[in-house]
């Protein structure tokens, strides 16, 4: 593994995950319940700040690396799916739209890697659909984390509406990424 600092950046986001989880275990009036969410939504931007940077450092330092690549989209998915279950947890966020979030990054992750496998992993590649799903869930969970409202403005309102538009973009870019590995699929599943 290349000690890079995209890589060190990646490593930090998966060492917040559980501090980002444990701050919602600790006892009861240690921390008012305004400077939880406070906190939460801070480490989970600092989480979303460092995915950012990587990629852009890794691409300005020419610090691309295999290693990077593979472990990037798994802090990712990992961050994303903390966040959404403690949300489930803090009943901010439907059962529902987590499972469909989540079971299409497992999927989409394991289509991927297949089509890795098979030499077509460019066929799948991010899509502008996938790119404003992300962008659309990153920032309802942020708002859903943070809860409270800012200057009148119901942040748990525009979260949750948020939520559910990515939780529809995830299935319209998965629909997506399946339409384009199709004629992969097919034609090995005919080899068979």
């Amino acid at each position: 593994m290349p000690l890079t600092i995209p890589n060190l950046l990646t490593w930090l986001r998966i060492v917040l995950i559980p501090i980002f989880v444990a701050i919602y275990y600790l006892p009861e009036g240690w921390v008012s319940p305004h400077w939880l969410n406070f906190t939460a939504a801070l480490i989970f931007a600092l989480a979303a700040l460092t995915d950012w940077l990587d990629g852009y450092l890794a691409r300005v330092l020419n610090q691309s690396s295999a290693f990077g690549a593979f472990l990037d989209p798994v802090a990712d998915k990992l961050m994303v799916a903390a966040a959404l279950i403690v949300l489930v947890n803090l009943d901010r966020v439907d059962l529902l739209v987590t499972l469909v979030i989540i079971g299409r990054e497992i999927a989409i992750s394991a289509l991927r890697e297949w089509m890795a496998a098979v030499g077509a992993r460019k066929s799948v590649a991010v899509s502008f659909v996938g790119k404003i799903k992300t962008a659309s869930q990153m920032t309802a969970i942020l708002l859903l984390l943070y809860h409270d409202p800012v200057a009148r403005i119901d942040i748990q309102k525009i979260g949750t509406v948020l939520i559910y538009l990515a939780a529809l973009l995830t299935l319209a870019s998965m629909a997506y990424y399946i339409k384009k590995a199709w004629p992969q699929i097919d034609t090995r599943d005919t080899n068979l």
